[in-house]
């Protein structure tokens, strides 16, 4: 018997219990969950099958009493799942890679559950249900098509080995990732002390904090210093150190991550496609492309390459244009030397871009505090969505999390009086890097979903991999948490993730939030928050100087506004290749290993600018399309921003300076896009908002490409 009172797996009617955590109780709990899930899910198809109900009798069994026996798996699964993404162990992976496939058993036999078929299509003819309620049962009914729920016995047993094999693979894909990053660091002495001299401040003093664990008295002026290759480090060391050969150095450890040794994951990828177009063979598809979008918005993957290939042939030649620019920059800095390099780029780049509109990261570094942009995000969302976001204190509010730099926090309807405030939703925010132990990039998660039958409220994971603070020995050493503007872009961006989960109206779990969108529509909040880190009064709201308190000066920001577009021929180009290489890696056939290398080398050469080097092994590491839920949909970002571009649009033609029709155009979009979730499809959410069908030549004129 599972001793409930200190399990922080079986803790379930509230926020998850962190403090509570204990690997040795994962396989244990997770057992007895699966168990007891089976035995209440067996119970369900024994009672379908003596069919004698209404069509809203098997909505509720099929649908409503689904969801209360999966809720307790769910939520112990999810929080392991969470934890090894934010707080990854030798001992987590071990206990999560043995509990894994029996997860995943369990989840194929519920998907591949005849009595469960049978009723879906029963619904899914009925016509008796409302809108929402039959986007979720087409949907469902759709899904278990894909899981195989038609095939014959021997047929049906292969593709249940599959995606067991498919999850293993998946997961050792990432913790390759992330052993590749942990095992290497560029341990730069004072020998370099000249080249390091060139680097921002900040970047050094975060090296200097990195290297004290094995020096500790390193300083940031004399170091020595530790760089890695997770982006906080690499971007700056990459865009400021003179010095060609460390660039080279760290430039062909990052393309070449997880390529080699027993962190290599290119005989992983070859698995992964062979396995995947097996899948879509098993289900009667031509290949995985086909899989992937039946459940999206786009239509077919001709639809698709003719919007990237056209973006393709209008960005080439700015693209060019961006790279003659850098190359000729090169020359007129060090006129013997003859190539351009790929390890150059970023430094040379960076150079042009200081002279040309003479201002510097680190200019703008000071007026990015992490707590003064929330402040200023904060205040944005109450200003369009009529919502208050307030910081929560953990330890008095009795909340507990994983590691001592998250924060919590609470959002309510704003009310003018500030009296019987109408609560919402919670998130967490988890705002630092940490190598080694937290996965890269960033990206929003479900803790909590919205559901009238579980009667719970929204609550998500915000996770975000930015500059951490400098602890100094005292205060005038320590320094806040100074963001790039990237960075700034990036939690504006996972926030408009957030607010699709948070804001939801749709309380059927299965339409709430984020779920049940086609998953090529679902960029488009995040890319949209994107746009207001541009918006002169939004931004000012915030970029005060961490010391002075001062804005940030308007010339400045004129900057960043000039810098918007800066070389974005070269950006477009990158998104591309990675768009068009992921639809047809997922549309062929992969012999051998030797073969994704060729066809990564080809797409580079078609719409590439430069070529790539002979290491580059970038595909080891793309865990979008490998360990992500991008497999054949990478497209989705460009398909997303489209319509992201065109309904920021509608704010710049309504006038950004007009606050009253801003505020009325912002409810329109929380009632809509944000509001909608998954029980309507996104081109019609789209139309609601916008009043038509979205123009690509929004996405071109935003990129200064028409």
């Amino acid at each position: 018997m599972l001793n409930t009172l200190n399990n922080a797996l079986l803790l379930n009617n509230g926020l998850p219990q962190f403090h509570l955590f204990q690997i040795n109780h994962i396989e244990e709990t997770i057992d007895t969950l699966l168990k007891k899930t089976h035995e209440q899910f067996v119970q369900i198809e024994s009672n379908l099958e003596n069919n004698q109900y209404t069509i809203p009798e098997l909505y509720e069994i099929s649908i409503d009493y689904i969801e209360k026996i999966e809720y307790p798996l769910d939520f112990a699964w999810s929080m392991i799942s969470h934890l090894k993404s934010v707080k990854n162990s030798d001992e987590l992976r071990e206990s999560y890679e043995k509990m894994m496939p029996r997860v995943i058993e369990e989840n194929s036999y519920m998907s591949q559950s005849k009595p469960i078929f049978d009723t879906l299509k029963m619904l899914k003819e009925s016509n008796k249900l409302n809108s929402v309620q039959q986007r979720i049962i087409d949907s469902s009914y759709k899904s278990m098509f894909l899981s195989g729920i038609d095939l014959e016995n021997n047929k049906k047993k292969r593709f249940n080995e599959i995606k067991l094999e498919l999850g293993e693979l998946s997961t050792k894909f990432s913790n390759n990732i992330l052993d590749s990053i942990k095992n290497y660091e560029l341990i730069i002495d004072h020998q370099y002390k000249e080249d390091m001299k060139h680097i921002p401040l900040y970047a050094r003093e975060l090296y200097s904090q990195s290297a004290q664990q094995k020096f500790p008295k390193s300083n940031p002026e004399d170091g020595p210093w530790k760089v890695t290759l997770d982006i906080p480090s690499f971007l700056p060391f990459m865009s400021h150190c003179p010095n060609s050969e460390l660039r080279k150095e760290i430039y062909i450890k990052y393309i070449s991550k997880a390529s080699s040794g027993k962190e290599n994951n290119l005989p992983i990828i070859k698995k992964i496609l062979n396995l995947k177009e097996e899948i879509a063979h098993l289900l009667g598809y031509e290949n995985y492309v086909e899989v992937s979008l039946s459940g999206k918005m786009a239509s077919n993957q001709d639809e698709i390459e003719n919007i990237l290939n056209d973006l393709s042939e209008k960005s080439k030649p700015y693209a060019l244009k961006d790279l003659n620019e850098i190359e000729l920059f090169m020359k007129e800095m060090h006129p013997k030397k003859e190539k351009l390099e790929n390890w150059d780029i970023t430094y040379y780049s960076e150079k042009l871009k200081e002279k040309k509109y003479k201002f510097k990261e680190e200019d703008l570094k000071p007026y990015f505090a992490l707590e003064n942009v929330l402040k200023g995000l904060f205040k944005l969302s109450n200003h369009l969505f009529s919502i208050d976001i307030q910081e929560v204190d953990i330890k008095k509010e009795n909340i507990h999390t994983w590691h001592e730099d998250v924060k919590f926090f609470h959002i309510y309807e704003n009310t003018f009086n500030g009296t019987n405030k109408t609560y919402i939703a919670s998130f967490f925010l988890d705002p630092y890097s940490r190598p080694g132990e937290k996965n890269g990039g960033a990206w929003m998660n479900t803790c909590v979903q919205k559901s009238k039958v579980l009667d719970k409220k929204p609550v998500a994971y915000l996770i975000c991999n930015g500059t951490p603070p400098i602890k100094g020995n005292n205060d005038t050493c320590s320094k806040p948490s100074l963001m790039t503007f990237d960075e700034v872009v990036t939690l504006f961006h996972e926030f408009g993730h957030g607010l699709q989960h948070m804001l939801t109206t749709i309380e059927d779990a299965g339409a709430s939030g984020i779920n049940n969108i086609e998953w090529d529509a679902v960029e488009l909040p995040s890319q949209f928050m994107e746009n207001w880190c541009y918006h002169q009064p939004t931004l000012k709201s915030f970029a005060l100087h961490y010391k002075t308190g001062k804005p940030i000066p308007d010339d400045l920001f004129q900057k960043i506004i000039d810098n918007k577009n800066y070389h974005v021929g070269l950006g477009m180009m990158r998104q591309i290749y990675f768009g068009m290489m992921d639809l047809y890696l997922y549309s062929h056939s992969i012999e051998n290993e030797q073969d994704i290398i060729e066809i990564q080398k080809q797409f580079s050469y078609k719409y590439l600018v430069k070529d790539i080097v002979e290491e580059d092994r970038f595909l080891c590491a793309f865990s979008h399309i490998f360990a992500g839920g991008y497999s054949a949909g990478y497209y989705s970002y460009k398909w997303a921003e489209i319509m992201s571009c065109d309904a920021f649009c509608a704010f710049e033609e309504a006038g950004l300076e007009n606050e009253q029709y801003i505020k009325l155009l912002g409810m329109r979009f929380r009632n809509t896009v944000l509001s909608l979730g998954g029980g309507t499809h996104p081109a019609d959410v789209f139309k609601q908002f916008r009043k038509r069908n979205p123009n690509v030549d929004a996405l071109l004129r935003q990129n200064g490409l028409l």
